[in-house]
C-alpha cells in the first residue's frame, strides 16, 4: 500500500533525537532556541516562537490581541476546522468567507461584506502552500473606511490602529510571495510541524513575528515565552544559570515545543531547501505533466507570476463529478493500493458549525470545490514508479466511475 503522507524519520532525524536524550535536556532549552534563530534566519521573521503546535500559536495570538466575547473573527470557510475552533475558544464569532475557485484560498474580494465594527482579525489560510494575496489584504484593511470603523478595545489594538492580519500558514512554509518567504508576509504567520507537514517535529509549530513599529517584536517574544509556560517568568533553562527563584505574572498556558521536538527540525530545516522542497516540487510536477492533457481534471495553482507554492497537499480536481462519486473514485483508488485524501471538508459542513447555523450554501464555491477534490500522495521516499502506480490508479478509478454514471 502506498501510504498518504508519512514522516521521514532517517539516520540523521534518529541520530540527532537519540543525541538529545543523552544529553539530559529533553524540555525546552538549548536546541529549542537554536531552532528558533535557525528559523528566524530562514523566513525573514523579526521573532520566533516555537510552541507544541499552530493551533495553539493561534490562539495565543488571539489572547495576546485581546479578541474575546463581542468580537469577530474573518476566516475562510475552506480550511481545516482548528482555524476557526480557536476562535471559538476565545469566546468570538468566526465569520466565515468564501473562497476563489482556482486557489482554494480566501476570496478577498468577499472580505468587504464580511467585515464589521466587530471584526478584531482576519486569518488567511494557505491551503496547500499557496500563499493567499497579501498586498490584497493589506489594501483592504489600510483603507481609511476600514481603519476607521475599527473599533479598538485594548491598548495593542489601539497601538495596531486596524484588523491583525494573522496568517494561518500551517501548510506554507518556504512558499513565497513576492519574492518575499512565508513568516514575512502577514503581521504575525504561524507554521504547523505536524506529522504530515513538509517538516516535521512529529507535533509542534512556531508564531513567526513581524508586526510594525512600535511594536517591539523581540519583547513581544518574550513576554509570549512566559504566557505560553503558564505565566512562569523563568523557564526551566534560565533556571541552570544559578538563581531559581521564579514569579507567574498572569494565568498563562501550557504549550513550549520541547528539544527532542526541535532535534527533529533542526535536521528538517537545515535541508529543507536544497533537498525535501526539490523532491516535493518534482512529484507536483510529475503529477501535473501526467494529468495536464486530459481535461477530466483540474490540476492545482502551485506556482504562477506573483507565488510560489511549498508543495504541501496536491489537490486535483475531477470535473463533473458529483460527492458520492468522488468517494467512490477514492475507494477505488485505496482497492488499487494507493492512499488519498480530501483537504478539506468546508467547515459548515462539521455537525459543530452546522449547530450554529452555519450553512454550506451559503458558500457555493468552498463546497463546490470540495466535492470534486482528492490529495494525492505528496512525500520525500514517493519513487517515479510509485508515482505512477498513484496516476494508474486515479486514472482506472476515475474511468470506472465515469463509464458507470453513463
Amino acid at each position: 500500500m502506498i501510504p498518504f503522507s508519512p514522516p521521514r524519520i532517517d539516520d540523521k532525524i534518529i541520530a540527532e533525537v537519540v543525541d538529545t536524550l543523552k544529553s539530559g535536556w529533553i524540555t525546552t532549552g538549548p536546541r529549542t532556541k537554536k531552532f528558533e534563530r535557525n528559523l528566524i534566519e530562514y523566513s525573514g521573521a523579526k521573532s520566533v516562537l516555537c510552541l507544541n503546535s499552530a493551533t495553539a500559536g493561534l490562539e495565543l495570538m488571539l489572547r495576546w490581541f485581546g479578541v474575546g466575547p463581542g468580537d469577530e473573527v474573518i476566516v475562510p470557510a475552506y480550511t481545516y476546522c482548528a482555524t476557526a475552533n480557536v476562535v471559538i475558544h476565545c469566546g468570538a464569532v468566526p465569520v466565515m468567507v468564501d473562497i476563489d475557485e482556482h486557489s482554494f484560498n480566501m476570496d478577498v474580494s468577499k472580505l468587504k461584506n464580511a467585515v464589521s465594527k466587530r471584526t478584531k482579525v482576519i486569518i488567511p489560510v494557505d491551503i496547500a502552500g499557496l500563499p493567499c494575496d497579501y498586498d490584497e489584504i493589506y489594501n483592504f484593511v489600510n483603507t481609511p473606511a476600514q481603519k476607521s470603523l475599527f473599533e479598538p478595545r485594548n491598548e495593542i489594538q489601539k497601538t495596531l490602529g486596524r484588523i491583525l492580519i494573522l496568517s494561518d500558514a500551517a501548510h506554507s512554509l518556504g512558499a513565497v510571495y513576492k519574492g518575499r518567504k512565508t513568516g514575512t508576509l502577514a503581521d504575525i504567520s504561524v507554521f504547523s510541524f505536524h506529522a504530515v507537514k513538509n517538516l516535521t517535529t512529529a507535533e509542534g509549530g512556531a508564531v513567526a513575528l513581524n508586526l510594525p513599529e512600535p511594536f517591539d517584536n523581540e519583547e513581544l517574544y518574550k513576554f509570549l515565552c512566559v504566557l505560553g509556560l503558564h505565566g512562569q517568568n523563568k523557564d526551566a533553562l534560565s533556571k541552570t544559570q544559578g538563581n531559581w527563584r521564579y514569579d507567574v505574572i498572569t494565568a498563562g498556558y501550557k504549550v513550549n515545543m520541547t528539544d527532542i521536538q526541535a532535534a527533529m527540525g533542526l535536521v528538517e530545516l537545515e535541508r529543507y531547501d536544497a533537498d525535501t522542497l526539490v523532491k516535493r516540487k518534482h512529484i507536483f510536477d510529475f503529477y501535473n505533466s501526467s494529468f495536464k492533457n486530459d481535461d477530466r481534471y483540474i490540476l492545482p495553482v502551485y506556482e504562477n507570476e506573483i507565488c510560489k507554492s511549498s508543495y504541501h497537499v496536491f489537490l486535483i480536481r475531477v470535473k463533473d463529478i458529483n460527492e458520492a462519486q468522488r468517494d467512490e473514485i477514492i475507494q477505488r483508488i485505496f482497492n488499487r493500493g494507493v492512499s488519498v485524501n480530501v483537504h478539506f471538508q468546508p467547515l459548515p459542513l462539521l455537525s459543530f458549525y452546522k449547530a450554529l447555523n452555519y450553512k454550506i450554501s451559503d458558500y457555493p464555491v468552498a463546497y463546490n470545490n470540495y466535492m470534486c477534490e482528492i490529495s494525492l500522495p505528496v512525500y520525500y521516499d514517493l519513487t517515479d514508479d510509485m508515482l505512477i502506480q498513484v496516476i494508474n490508479a486515479v486514472k482506472d478509478s476515475v474511468d470506472e466511475v465515469i463509464e458507470k454514471s453513463r
